[in-house]
């Protein structure tokens, strides 16, 4: 495996293949970076180019490796790399890093569209493999991989900074919700038990407890005050004053109508509110003079309107001979004339500043309360901004570059931005910090984000703080100090690399994630696995496949039929108890499944792993244990869908 970056997510997935899927690693970095990656498995070298030139891959043996990762933070590096990488191992698996999505794409096919003709030429490959990719004729699957970081942890960012938000995957048409819920929110079943009842999947325990709803913020490294992802019913029962998250639903992702971005100034953005009023207020005397006019000459009403806008507009002639109230009105609708000019030249000068100002920057409005004021505007935060405008989430964001990569998505969203260093005195204010629900420190340097939560703290001490921090033990540091020093707030920590890591190394080894989650600073990953390629987990029941603190079966993919099936279903697998599943039957995802459906080689499931755990499921997996028939758990009777059925004696 060779690895080539230039900044801390090269170094995190470099170190993720090596302790995790225990691969022999290359990490190509520029001159000068400093090796932070440490370990048997991997080897540091330094390039004085950026891109790589030949040479340097050639030393770093791409030409024999079988897989490389291009992880530089500028597109354009990537592809240049990619391009040479292609032509000097046409059978070399590429995952490439890209920010532009549809360039991505077109990246993706045009590179394997130069591998497939490069493999045609080569009689010792052949061009097809299962699932309708192209791979080498020994299994190896050369294909092109594009992945975005900013993509993959922009969600779970989004979530950290809102309470309550639901955390949610989407990829590949699969869409999986999950909930946090606080220790308070847990009931328990009866008065002064311990017992929870019967509910949703749990995906994970957090560290926050009924005592400390702050919790911890574990990590990997946190030993005991880490979160506990994927535990079984007994840990659950027993941790009945912690934090959960819990599975909502998995379901396939619905069509989304595409959203219109309001573009230009509105009506109500024309004209100040004082101006407005101001208007108000002579349309209303005009209306009075006409009035009254009416009244006091006899008149018709229309005759009356007309005579005084006449006045209004000094036109008509002066009121010479005629009744006094005639001509009192007259003087007046003279003097309201002198007040409408400046009104006029007012309200068409605003509203020229309206659309002038429609592409520029807009200011916080004086009135705004509970938004979260996202500090730093590039690839990540760009993503981030995007998520919680998506949300509904007011948003005001700091940025001390102007020509920061995600300024244009601000001024196209009408969000409101502050131009300025966070370091500075006054810049916090103008965001409104001191009214703000959460503070998203998402710049690149770890020092300006802690600085910026410790200058937002004392301006509000209820504030969310949320931190982009690289270092695990740096975080626990900073958490632990931030603790002692407002033991009520909540602050929370997140690094980009260690959402993003799990998704590339695994499309390094050949297979794709749906996406990640963050457990506090532990990662909880999503993948769709055949079962044909599992022969740990083909015969054996839902319940006896869950391995706690590893993996778990979520759902039973039945959107396209078993090939082997027929269509009445005599080919169909069983569900448990002798009940098959019927080619007929509606498709789609079965995410509440009975602990005794039986899994097949024809089936294809959704689950949830610890990075070590999917590590396993993805490599060499053993077979089960000669003789051994696992004993299934029949579900309900008349349920052939697999969804768990209400409570029995011999269900346990």
């Amino acid at each position: 495996m060779v690895v080539c970056g230039d900044d801390a997510l090269a170094h995190r997935i470099a170190a993720e293949l090596a302790d995790v899927y225990r691969q022999d690693v290359v990490l190509l970095v520029p001159a000068g970076s400093g090796p932070d990656t440490d370990g048997p498995r991997v080897r540091v070298r330094a390039s004085d180019r950026t891109p790589p030139d030949e040479t340097a891959l050639s030393e770093a043996g791409v030409h024999r490796a079988q897989a490389l990762a291009l992880l530089y933070e500028d597109d354009e590096v990537n592809m240049r790399a990619a391009f040479l990488a292609r032509r000097l191992n046409p059978h070399i698996r590429l995952v490439l890093r890209m920010y532009n999505r549809n360039l991505g794409r077109r990246m993706a096919e045009l590179l394997d569209q130069a591998r497939g003709q490069a493999e045609e030429q080569d009689t010792g490959y052949t061009t097809h493999r299962a699932g309708g990719g192209r791979g080498t004729g020994d299994g190896h699957d050369a294909t092109t991989i594009v992945l975005s970081d900013a993509d993959t942890a922009a969600p779970a960012l989004a979530a950290t900074a809102v309470t309550g938000t639901r955390k949610i995957v989407q990829a590949d048409g699969l869409l999986l919700r999950a909930a946090e819920r606080a220790p308070a929110e847990r009931r328990t079943g009866r008065p002064g038990g311990n017992e929870a009842p019967p509910g949703p999947v749990t995906l994970a325990l957090l560290s926050s407890t009924t005592h400390d709803p702050a919790g911890a913020d574990g990590s990997d490294r946190s030993g005991r005050l880490a979160p506990r992802l994927l535990p079984d019913d007994e840990q659950v029962r027993a941790a009945a004053g912690h934090g959960t998250v819990v599975l909502e639903a998995v379901s396939h992702e619905p069509a989304l109508p595409a959203r219109r971005e309001s573009r230009g100034a509105s009506p109500r953005e024309l004209l100040s509110p004082r101006v407005r009023w101001a208007l108000a207020g002579v349309c209303c005397a005009v209306a009075a003079l006409a009035v009254t006019s009416w009244v006091t000459t006899g008149d018709h009403l229309l005759h009356a309107a007309y005579l005084t806008l006449l006045d209004l507009f000094a036109i008509g002639d002066p009121a010479v001979g005629e009744p006094t109230a005639r001509q009192v009105l007259q003087i007046l609708a003279g003097l309201l004339g002198l007040v409408l000019l400046p009104l006029l030249i007012a309200g068409s000068l605003e509203a020229l500043g309206a659309y002038r100002s429609a592409a520029a920057l807009r200011r916080p409005p004086r009135g705004l309360s509970g938004h979260v004021v996202l500090l730093g505007l590039g690839r990540i935060g760009t993503r981030v901004l995007v998520q919680l405008h998506e949300l509904g989430v007011p948003v005001v964001c700091v940025e001390e570059d102007p020509e920061a990569r995600g300024i244009a998505h601000a001024r196209t969203l009408r969000v409101p931005v502050v131009l300025g260093d966070v370091t500075q005195e006054g810049v916090l204010e103008a965001a409104k910090i001191h009214r703000a629900r959460a503070l998203l420190a998402l710049t690149s340097a770890d020092t300006t984000n802690l600085e910026a939560a410790l200058c937002a703290r004392p301006l509000n001490p209820d504030l969310l703080v949320a931190l982009r921090l690289y270092d695990d033990d740096f975080a626990t540091t900073v958490y632990r100090t931030l603790r002692a020093a407002h033991p009520d707030a909540l602050t929370r920590s997140r690094s980009v690399s260690t959402l993003a890591a799990p998704a590339f190394a695994t499309a390094m080894m050949g297979r794709q994630i749906l996406g990640a989650i963050a457990v506090e600073r532990r990662v909880l990953v999503f993948a769709a696995l055949d079962i044909a390629d599992q022969p740990r987990l083909a015969g054996r029941t839902v319940a006896e496949a869950f391995r706690p603190g590893a993996w778990r079966i979520l759902a039973l993919d039945t959107s396209t039929p078993d090939p082997a099936e027929d269509a009445d279903g005599r080919n169909a697998p069983e569900l448990g108890g002798g009940s098959r599943r019927s080619a007929a039957e509606p498709s789609g995802l079965l995410w509440d499944l009975h602990p005794g459906y039986v899994l097949h080689p024809g089936d294809r499931v959704v689950v949830a792993a610890t990075r070590a755990g999917l590590a396993e499921l993805l490599g060499r997996a053993a077979d089960p244990a000669p003789g051994r028939t696992p004993p299934a758990v029949a579900p309900p009777p008349g349920d052939r869908t697999g969804r768990r059925g209400p409570p029995r004696a011999d269900d346990t």
